[in-house]
């Protein structure tokens, strides 16, 4: 019973799901998909559909793999052996590294509304960056359930200004502004293609709630319930936001904002509004700074766990915290947000982002593969069992190949080539690993 209160609960693995999806990027979104017209909603239906596939793909996983630490790199090692879950943890930790730099950047942008310096002294930007991160490195070394209730608390605040504005902004709605429909120049397959992608991203972190499985309490049926629920809540503040701010605004003018949820909140309440929701702003990104850096301290620990990485990821502190993952990688996350501030590096940075995507979509086809293996595997699976995994399979792999190709061949491509660059590290910790094993003999 001790050890329950010590765990996280259905509520705060909902947060977990909910404020690492629910990120600084859903505010400028609007203005985004603003130059796509009207359909862009029916692209935000079509990844809603493939993320709500994707979390009952992980919601099986969880409840036939329970303890298994680690999310996408556990479900992929069971199935599909040591070789792909070492790619899955490579390709995923490299790719929360860079969101964790995005992140801190927008959590900076949102910060200059009121401290206006944050927008054009850099070394205060930085400075500010590298003590949020540190922050929140030093909140997750206190125990996942400090973690846990922190995210709580982040992710309600953060919807509260994203849904007053969804739900007050359909009665200032002019149905003429998604006219025309489809306003991008090119076909509706095209168009819908194009935003399913853009809106997809917005759903990543789907998976996220069953990375600290170990720490989760009930794990079998909390991780299963904290995924749907969390996508599901996202969903509906996506589409409902979106539409109302679409409607609100011209797209002509949309398309130009760079802060649409604050012009929508000008609109209804005034010049004041601004400033709540650039506070809103700032409390999603830090929320999600919050959940990701939980991840680069469970993920390296469950891989170091099957000596696939260095044993010091393996290391906890007094609170039972795998405290060296989070430092090593916040202070990767430190170097990639100082980069952005850096001339010369912004180009390659933002490109680096990019290929981060492609990344978080090879876990999601593995973890698919490796459903279906295990679920095929099971000894007491019927005929229907079968028939509805490979079905849930075959649509969840089908809409991820349709995402990569959204991507674009040439993201695709430098993606392959970062997640198979960490080759030479998976040989020398296998080497090391029979080492290990033959001195023991």
């Amino acid at each position: 019973m001790q050890e329950s209160k010590k765990q996280l609960g259905l509520w705060t693995s909902t947060s977990l799901v909910v404020g690492n999806m629910i990120g600084a990027g859903v505010f400028m979104m609007p203005a985004t998909l603003s130059s796509f017209g009207g359909i862009s909603l029916i692209g935000w239906v079509c990844s809603a559909i493939g993320a709500f596939l994707i979390a009952k793909v992980f919601a099986h996983l969880s409840k036939m793999l329970p303890a298994a630490d680690g999310g996408p790199y556990a479900y992929s090692q069971k199935g599909l052996g040591d070789f792909a879950g070492f790619l899955v943890a490579w390709g995923y930790l490299v790719s929360v590294w860079c969101t964790n730099a995005a992140i801190t950047v927008s959590f900076i942008s949102a910060l200059s509304t009121f401290v206006p310096a944050l927008a054009t002294n850099p070394y205060l930007a930085i400075g500010t960056g590298l003590a949020t991160i540190w922050f929140l490195s030093w909140i997750n070394s206190l125990g996942v359930l400090t973690s846990g209730i922190l995210q709580l608390v982040t992710t309600i605040l953060k919807i509260v200004p994203i849904v007053l504005i969804g739900v007050v902004g359909l009665f200032y709605i002019h149905w003429s502004n998604f006219l025309p429909f489809n306003s991008s120049g090119t076909s509706s397959i095209a168009a819908i293609t194009a935003t399913t992608t853009l809106t997809f991203f917005a759903f990543l972190g789907i998976e996220c709630a069953t990375i600290p499985s170990g720490s989760v309490a009930n794990s079998a049926s909390t991780v299963a319930k904290a995924t749907t629920l969390g996508t599901l809540i996202a969903t509906v503040v996506y589409i409902l936001s979106t539409v109302s701010i679409m409607g609100m605004i011209p797209a002509a003018e949309l398309k130009h904002s760079v802060t649409p949820f604050a012009d929508a909140a000008v609109l209804i309440w005034g010049q004041g509004a601004k400033y709540w929701v650039s506070a809103g702003v700032a409390i999603s990104a830090f929320g999600a700074l919050n959940g990701y850096i939980l991840i680069q301290g469970q993920l390296p620990y469950a891989v170091a766990k099957d000596q696939l990485f260095p044993q010091i990821f393996i290391r906890k502190n007094s609170k039972g915290v795998p405290v060296f993952g989070i430092v090593i990688s916040s202070i990767f996350v430190s170097v990639f947000m100082a980069m952005n501030y850096t001339k010369g590096l912004v180009e390659q940075f933002q490109f680096l982002i990019l290929l981060t995507t492609s990344t978080i979509i090879i876990p999601y086809i593995f973890c698919t593969a490796s459903y279906l293996l295990i679920r095929l595997r099971m000894p007491e699976a019927t005929k229907n069992i079968f028939t509805g995994a490979i079905l849930l399979a075959a649509l969840t792999f089908i809409f991820c190949i349709w995402i990569m190709l959204g991507l674009g061949q040439e993201t695709v491509f430098w993606g392959f080539v970062l997640t198979m660059s960490s080759v030479p590290i998976y040989v020398f910790a296998i080497w090391k690993r029979d080492q290990k094993m033959a001195n023991k003999i």
